[in-house]
């Protein structure tokens, strides 16, 4: 079976598109899609893999992103933060919360691909 990525993205095109790539590859894709309980999902789903959205209803990825790295079973988890917004405050802000990877949007399924496997060899 395939390794697990736990996809928080509020975005059906993202969502469908995310999961259909990373499906095709091998992977196992749960989605969740608001912020506010989106550390539950994490806790219940124990991914490999979390792909994360910065902006989300409920509660934002940087924030659910300090939750992840605060919570002992998960902190390790690599995070890949994906979002429309790509000014430098806003890289720099994500790898201060922790982020392992970022990308903006649009993106094409190869720089998918290639940054999932780089954060979890297979």
């Amino acid at each position: 079976m395939g390794k697990k990525v736990l996809l928080i993205e509020d975005e059906p095109n993202i969502i469908e598109a995310v999961s259909f790539i990373l499906s095709r590859d091998g992977w196992e894709v749960k989605t969740h899609s608001n912020g506010h309980d989106a550390i539950m999902a994490v806790r219940e789903r124990a991914p490999d893999l979390i792909i994360l959205d910065v902006m989300l209803p409920g509660k934002s990825g940087f924030d659910i992103l300090h939750e992840i790295r605060a919570d002992e079973d998960h902190a390790e988890t690599p995070v890949l933060m994906l979002t429309a917004r790509g000014q430098l405050k806003d890289r720099e802000m994500a790898e201060r919360a922790g982020a392992s990877r970022y990308m903006t949007k649009p993106f094409s399924n190869a720089e998918v691909l290639d940054a999932v496997r780089s954060l979890v060899p297979q």
